[in-house]
């Protein structure tokens, strides 16, 4: 886990690390140069250029993210995997699965999960099975199922099991009351 802390002054910073030194140095956790921080700030937008490349030469890679609370966080996380894995050995493959925590909350933390595998005659279609049966997954078993980037189409169709029918109605009245021309994100969030 590599942390960093931001703040409106160098006071602020200097004070929220020093709160949460206790509870870092408790659990074997070690200063780090800042090189290192600074290295994975430089590169962490470069994946989507490294997810193309290696779909050239044949492999799908992936990401999706949810959050739940912590103690659902492993049960989670072991549900997402599996769901992506069978997927795959449906399509007659298998695939690596690699899950780490991105975000952490006092109530619980995301899940970012990162899939390798074969790309195959139609990794479009591969990887959107093993999307859905995720997104199963992520709703039968208490997750969210976007976090913190948006419904969007890919994910409409599991909004309203997260939110249920009174949700849903809430939602569209705020888009109407805010938006009534329809003219925002239309056809993202709801259809």
């Amino acid at each position: 886990m590599i942390l960093l802390w931001d703040g409106p002054d160098s006071k602020t910073v200097d004070a929220r690390a020093a709160a949460a030194r206790p509870a870092l140095t408790a659990h074997h956790g070690r200063r780090l140069p800042g090189a290192v921080a600074r290295a994975w700030a430089a590169h962490r937008f470069g994946a989507p250029y490294l997810r193309d490349e290696l779909l050239r030469r044949g492999v799908l890679v992936e990401t999706l993210e949810t959050a739940t609370g912590w103690s659902n966080l492993v049960p989670l996380a072991a549900a997402v995997r599996t769901a992506i894995s069978d997927a795959f050995v449906a399509d007659g493959t298998r695939c690596v699965v690699q899950t780490h925590v991105s975000h952490v909350y006092e109530t619980g933390a995301s899940l970012y999960l990162t899939v390798i595998g074969e790309a195959g005659d139609d990794p479009l279609g591969r990887w959107g099975r093993a999307k859905e049966a995720a997104s199963r997954a992520i709703v039968e078993r208490g997750g969210t199922i976007t976090h913190h980037h948006a419904v969007g189409v890919d994910h409409q169709a599991y909004l309203p099991d997260e939110v249920g029918e009174l949700g849903i109605r809430l939602l569209r009245a705020a888009a109407g009351s805010v938006d009534p021309q329809a003219v925002m994100n239309p056809g993202k969030l709801f259809s």
